[in-house]
């Protein structure tokens, strides 16, 4: 496109660290490959992206989207809806005002009024679906994107199969860049440099389960030869420090509410127990970690589940159910670090599941969906 005429992109969606982060990589890699590039993110008002998507650059408007409630026929969805049409006419007056050449929708909330008001107004639209299982939103949206990006095979059964691309997930590219040593990272946490190391993260917000699976074994932990970082979430810091200071100290574990150094932790890690998000599991493909996966029961179409079965079914990760995982999880993790064996075979499977450049194959997508637009109007 030629210089006076800047590639402008709408990118939408959030409500998690699993949307946003793919969001934030693919706009990335758009201005890795076209730095005149102007791009604006709509959000949903309240939501996580309204402060992760300025803290990495980017300008970010929002809406007052908010999902249905369930049942259905609450009568407080009746305020639901008309918060989605109030929606769809500010991003058609965004639209307006910023022209965009191409819309990009990543899923949650503010996917839906954004993508069809563009496609209402003539704008190709791209969506990125993260899960195994596609989301409401994006099945929703499916006839109006020119271009379905998705991360697992059998997507044809929620999209159009002329439309679909395999891209996999982007992921933070920070974590790829990391060189750092498994035994620096260890020490970056106050850790043992030569002992085995278990990661626990519960997501962007933590997990209630996970978090109750360490507190009912802390002894169990204390015992071991093994040394435990555990990010608890912000969410649930406060009661897990009460409870931690009514009982012995547990030396060789170090308690974070949120972990900011995310590669450090990867890297310092034998063993990552883990939520089943998309997100989650292309960072764990791409660096080849063994992982223990514990999918939320609370998610949309149970979706982790059926994340966390396409690679315990590959012999890419050990599955435990939420509903065990309190009398299993530390066990399970416990007898897997130290088996060398388990963790190299774990390592094998999951690595082969991984897919490569992904924001830069989805950027190079949404910038021929973008010339292609251009060039019709002109």
């Amino acid at each position: 496109m030629d210089d006076n005429r800047p590639f402008r992109v709408i990118v939408s969606g959030g409500g998690t660290g699993g949307h946003i982060f793919p969001a934030v990589s693919i706009a990335n890699a758009i201005k890795k490959q076209h730095p005149e590039a102007e791009i604006l993110f709509v959000g949903a008002e309240g939501r996580m992206e309204m402060q992760r998507v300025p803290a990495a650059g980017y300008k970010i408007v929002g809406l007052p989207v908010r999902g249905l409630l369930r049942p259905l026929w609450n009568p407080k969805n009746l305020g639901v809806m008309l918060d989605f049409f109030k929606s769809k006419r500010m991003v058609k007056k965004i639209i307006r005002e910023f022209r965009p050449h191409v819309a990009v929708g990543v899923g949650g909330y503010a996917s839906a009024p954004t993508l069809n008001a563009a496609y209402s107004m003539g704008i190709p639209c791209l969506i990125q679906e993260q899960n195994s299982y596609a989301g409401v939103t994006n099945k929703s949206l499916a006839k109006k994107a020119k271009v379905v990006c998705v991360a697992y095979n059998g997507m044809s059964r929620f999209f159009p199969a002329s439309k679909i691309i395999m891209t996999g997930n982007p992921v933070r590219q920070n974590l790829l860049d990391n060189k750092t040593t498994k035994e620096e990272a260890r020490q970056s946490f106050g850790l043992d440099p030569n002992k085995k190391t278990v990661l626990i993260v519960g997501g962007s917000l933590g997990a209630r389960t996970i978090n109750e699976s360490v507190l009912s074994h802390l002894e169990d932990i204390r015992q071991s030869d093994v040394q435990f970082i555990w990010q608890t979430g912000k969410y649930y810091s406060q009661s897990i420090a009460e409870a931690l200071n009514k009982t012995d100290e547990v030396p060789n574990m170090k308690v974070m509410d949120f972990i900011s150094s995310m590669d450090n932790a990867y890297a310092a890690a034998d063993i990552v127990v883990s939520r089943a998000g998309a997100s989650s599991i292309s960072e764990l493909c791409l660096l080849g970690k063994p992982c223990i996966l514990v999918p939320s029961p609370n998610v949309a179409e149970d979706h982790q589940t059926k994340n966390a079965m396409m690679l315990s079914h590959r012999g890419a990760a050990i599955l435990v159910k939420d509903k065990h995982a309190k009398e299993t999880l530390i066990d399970v993790a416990l007898k897997t670090v130290v088996d060398d064996l388990k963790l190299e075979s774990l390592s094998g499977n999951v690595k082969a599941l991984a897919f490569h450049n992904s924001a830069d194959v989805i950027a190079a997508e949404v910038y021929k969906l973008a010339w292609e637009y251009r060039n019709k109007k002109n």
